[in-house]
C-alpha cells in the first residue's frame, strides 16, 4: 500500500458488502488486509507462490481474515511452472523477471525520495539482491483460479507481480474479461509493452484507467494504474 491518497486504498473505499477481491502477488497479504479493513464482508481470495511470503500470508489472514482463501501459486499467462526469483532481503522485490542492477536501481532512487542520503543508500541497498534464491514454482492463470475457486466474478483484481502484469493480463481468456469490474496494479513502465501498452490492453476490454506514481517513487519506472469498467 502507498500513500493515503493511492489507486489501492481508493479501490479499497470503492468495495461494498459481498465484492470479491482477487489479489495476484499478496505477498505476506497487507493489501488483503486492507481490503478487508476497509469492507470487512468483502470476499478474497489471495495468491502468493514463494512459500516463506505465503506461510505469512496464510498466518495474517488466518488471524485477522479468517474468511479469506490464501493459494500458493504464480499467476501468468498459461498454467505451468516456471523458476522465480526471491530476495530474502528485499522480499517484495521477488519476481519470475528478476533483475538485480533494476531492482538495486529502483531501491536506491525509493531511499533517496524518502529521505536518505546518497552514501546511506548504498550502505542499504549493498547486497540487497546479492543472495537471491531461484525457486521453482506453479503458475496458474486467473481464469483458472475463477474456474477453481467458484468465482463468478471478480470485483477488483489487484495485480503487484513485478513486471509480470501483462502475463496476468494475457491469462484472462476473452469470456471472462466481462466478470472482472475493477483492476488496481501497480505497473513497471521499464517492463516488456511497458506502461503504455497495459492501459490500451485494459482499454480495448472496456475499462476506463487513471495513472499515477507516489512521490516514493519518483524518477523509477513504478505507476499505480486504476481501470474501472465503463457503464
Amino acid at each position: 500500500m502507498t500513500a493515503a491518497d493511492g489507486y489501492y486504498r481508493q479501490a479499497a473505499a470503492r468495495l461494498r458488502p459481498g465484492d470479491t477481491v482477487l489479489d495476484v502477488g499478496a505477498n505476506i497479504g497487507l493489501a488483503s488486509l486492507a481490503f478487508a479493513g476497509a469492507q470487512p464482508a468483502a470476499r478474497i481470495t489471495a495468491v502468493e507462490p514463494v512459500p516463506a511470503l505465503f506461510d505469512c500470508l496464510e498466518r495474517n489472514l488466518a488471524d485477522q481474515v479468517p474468511g479469506a482463501r490464501a493459494l500458493r501459486v504464480a499467476v501468468g499467462a498459461a498454467p505451468g511452472r516456471a523458476s522465480m526469483v526471491y530476495y530474502p532481503g528485499a522480499p517484495a522485490n521477488s519476481s519470475l523477471y528478476a533483475d538485480r542492477e533494476a531492482d538495486d536501481r529502483l531501491s536506491r532512487t525509493f531511499l533517496r525520495n524518502s529521505g536518505i542520503d546518497e552514501e546511506s543508500a548504498e550502505v542499504i541497498v549493498g547486497d540487497l539482491h546479492a543472495n537471491g534464491e531461484t525457486i521453482d514454482v506453479e503458475v496458474t492463470t486467473v481464469s483458472e483460479v475463477l474456474r477453481s475457486s467458484g468465482l463468478t466474478e471478480v470485483t477488483l483484481l489487484k495485480i503487484d507481480v513485478e513486471r509480470a502484469e501483462r502475463d496476468v493480463l494475457a491469462g484472462i481468456e476473452p469470456g471472462d474479461w466481462p466478470r472482472i469490474g475493477s483492476i488496481v496494479a501497480e505497473v513497471d513502465d521499464g517492463a516488456p509493452g511497458g506502461l503504455e501498452a497495459f492501459c490500451k490492453q485494459l482499454h480495448a476490454q472496456g475499462f476506463t484507467t487513471r495513472v499515477r506514481q507516489d512521490e516514493s517513487l519518483r524518477g523509477t519506472d513504478i505507476h499505480e494504474v486504476d481501470a474501472v469498467r465503463e457503464a
